[in-house]
């Protein structure tokens, strides 16, 4: 018990150490401020919690730093779905109108079909998903959960669980493209 103690005053005293020089490694690879926090915490977590023993902290630490910002940096950022089409001459984007139509209330007989189709192709393409990706798709876009929800209910990762949204955002828009082509033009 005595030796644990030990091991974490050093590994505290060793993070306050090197913790302002980290914090400028990281800010000057970083523009954004929040992002550099996060990943100072994040390394700093990583080195509280790591398994086996550390025979240079800082070193580990300074490394650690730099593989989080690269695979930081390697993740794609979604575009929005406004992003791949432009708003048309009333301020309006596609993605809007999409929204409006499926979850608006129908004001003529011709929105309420294109409604009640769309959430049908919907459904049917949503039944061929396989399960997995079909449950984070529904709960995340259609029933409001956070991927930090989600994943605790069910002890998946968030990164397994963008992964499967992303799949299934990929299959849904090939699949759904022709419905969509139809509608527009």
């Amino acid at each position: 018990m005595k030796s644990a103690t030990a091991k974490e005053s050093l590994l505290m005293s060793a993070i306050g150490a090197c913790r302002s020089r980290l914090k400028s490694f990281i800010s000057r690879r970083i523009p954004v401020r929040d992002d550099a926090e996060d990943i100072l915490q994040e390394v700093t977590w990583r080195l509280m919690t790591v398994d086996q023993p550390v025979e240079n902290a800082v070193a580990w630490l300074f490394r650690a730093a730099r593989n989080e910002m690269t695979d930081r940096s390697r993740k794609k950022s979604e575009l929005p779905l406004s992003a791949y089409f432009g708003a048309d001459d009333t301020g309006d984007t596609a993605e809007d109108e999409l929204a409006e139509t499926l979850f608006g209330v129908p004001h003529t007989p011709e929105d309420e079909y294109l409604k009640a189709m769309i959430w049908a192709e919907l459904g049917e393409a949503l039944a061929e998903l396989p399960p997995t990706q079909r449950e984070v798709f529904d709960k995340t876009e259609l029933q409001g959960y956070s991927y930090k929800e989600l994943a605790e209910e069910s002890g998946v990762s968030v990164q397994t669980l963008l992964s499967r949204k992303h799949k299934a955002v990929l299959y849904l828009r090939t699949r759904l493209r022709d419905l969509y082509d139809e509608l527009t033009g």
